[in-house]
């Protein structure tokens, strides 16, 4: 192995500074995904890579018998999200793309075939146009060969479109609330379409937004895909660097975490709970201790609201790579959803909930 820096691959007129926060510990850009999944399945021996391209993420004893298979699948560069929720009560198995490119239409296909036990399959996906494209068709071809499908479509992020037009909200990661859910509905034995109906309430019922304070570099690529100053935030942004809310000045983590549990909170007002999950999330680069404020924070704005967390949830859930930053999901529990949150998974980057 040897450390590249990036600081080689961009133009000489970009600032030396900027540059030196790329090095990262690759062999080649080309192989940046494989290698990861290699180390994947290698440090997790429950994985296993199939596929004709080993891009498909299942675990030893998939699929079981009889259960409805809960998959998914996305662009890599987000781990866990989403082959690291493959596990016992989570996913049966996940398409894995290129580096923030959802995977092609025989990934997806592959993907399906692993989770088929029998009962049908539930996609679950985050709400972006390559990955809905890709699945659709592998679904249109698993019904061709018998076996039934349904799509769950989840789009938490309050950031990328108002109230009104929720449909066109990008996934983040409240997706992993869907995951578990629908993935212990199954164990339970439950039909696909009971599977699927659960899955869907999760996703209605969560609320994310996130704020970005430096940016990725994906492997090979000359320069991020967008900059902020020393001094900026932005507020909204999504995990691939998609535009946000609005960029300002860098605040502190008190006034950063009311401007995203205000925005949260007055998009759900509308729906009655029993209490709520909150999941705090770090993008990649921001450590746990910064994580714990931004925890801090929210419990002590949602007490105000009148709010009960009934579970929490903090750490890397959905990065992207070393982008800093963080983001906040609520999910607004009933007693079907928090009974589904606490039922027993195995996977080694779901935690215990709290």
């Amino acid at each position: 192995m040897r450390l590249v820096s990036c600081t080689a691959l961009v133009p000489d007129h970009l600032d030396a500074a900027n540059n030196a926060m790329h090095k990262k510990l690759i062999n080649h850009p080309e192989h940046y995904v494989d290698e990861a999944l290699d180390g994947l399945t290698a440090a997790f021996p429950n994985y296993r890579r199939i596929g004709r391209r080993g891009r498909v993420i299942t675990r030893a004893g998939e699929p079981l018998p009889g259960k409805v298979g809960v998959v998914t699948g996305g662009g890599f560069g987000h781990l866990p999200l989403f082959a690291g929720y493959v596990g016992d009560g989570l996913l049966s198995a996940c398409a894995v793309g290129e580096v923030f490119a959802g995977p092609p239409v025989d990934i997806c296909v592959e993907t399906i075939q692993a989770a088929d036990a029998g009962s049908g399959v539930l996609c679950i996906l985050g709400n972006y146009g390559g990955d809905r494209m890709s699945f659709a068709q592998a679904c249109d071809e698993a019904t061709d060969h018998g076996v039934p499908t349904r799509t769950v479509i989840v789009a938490d992020d309050v950031s990328s479109a108002p109230p009104e037009e929720r449909q066109k909200r990008r996934g983040v990661a409240g997706m992993t609330f869907a995951f578990k859910i629908a993935g212990a509905r199954a164990v339970q034995g439950a039909p696909l379409e009971a599977v699927a109906d659960v899955a869907s309430r999760a996703a209605q019922r969560t609320r994310s937004i996130g704020v970005a304070l430096s940016p990725c570099l994906i492997p090979g690529s000359a320069a991020p895909g967008f900059t902020l100053g020393d001094e900026e935030m932005e507020l909204g942004m999504g995990i691939h660097g998609e535009p946000g809310v609005g960029r300002t000045a860098l605040a502190n983590a008190d006034a950063v975490v009311d401007a995203m549990i205000d925005r949260l909170i007055a998009d759900a007002e509308r729906l009655a709970s029993d209490g709520v999950a909150v999941l705090v999330n770090s993008l990649g680069a921001t450590p746990l201790e910064e994580l714990l404020i931004v925890y801090r924070r929210t419990a002590q704005i949602l007490d105000r609201a009148g709010l009960v967390i009934r579970r929490r949830f903090v750490g890397h859930f959905a990065t992207s790579m070393e982008m800093a930053g963080c983001s906040v999901s609520i999910l607004y529990l009933d007693r079907a959803l928090e009974t589904l949150l606490d039922a027993p998974a195995r996977c080694p980057f779901w935690p215990t909930a709290c």
